[in-house]
């Protein structure tokens, strides 16, 4: 997912990336090879924190895995296919904050 970001700074880039969108990025720069484990992941991408929301939050992926449950992905879907529960729970229990409760009353 993406949101847009403030433009108050015209260096800042069009989008900002969270949750799968985020880790299919960091992906598609690392030299992972499928078949592969949990494991290799974490250990091939360095343990990044990976951002869940627009507003920051973010999440290590060892921890994202942890929760996933598979441990080992045939190819980069069904890696993505597993973690993006994961993603999309952090994502919404972030919004239920104080200002998302008073943005349903109204």
């Amino acid at each position: 997912m993406a949101a847009r970001p403030p433009q108050d700074d015209p260096a800042e880039p069009d989008a900002i990336t969270f949750g799968i969108a985020a880790l299919d990025g960091r992906l598609a720069e690392a030299d992972l090879t499928y078949p592969t484990d949990a494991a290799t992941v974490v250990e091939t991408l360095g343990d990044p924190e990976i951002p869940c929301d627009p507003s920051g939050q973010t999440v290590a992926l060892s921890t994202a895995l942890d929760e996933a449950g598979p441990t080992r992905f045939e190819d980069e879907n069904r890696l993505l296919d597993a973690l993006h529960p994961v993603f999309e729970e952090r994502r919404q229990s972030a919004s239920t904050g104080l200002l998302a409760r008073l943005r349903a009353l109204f």
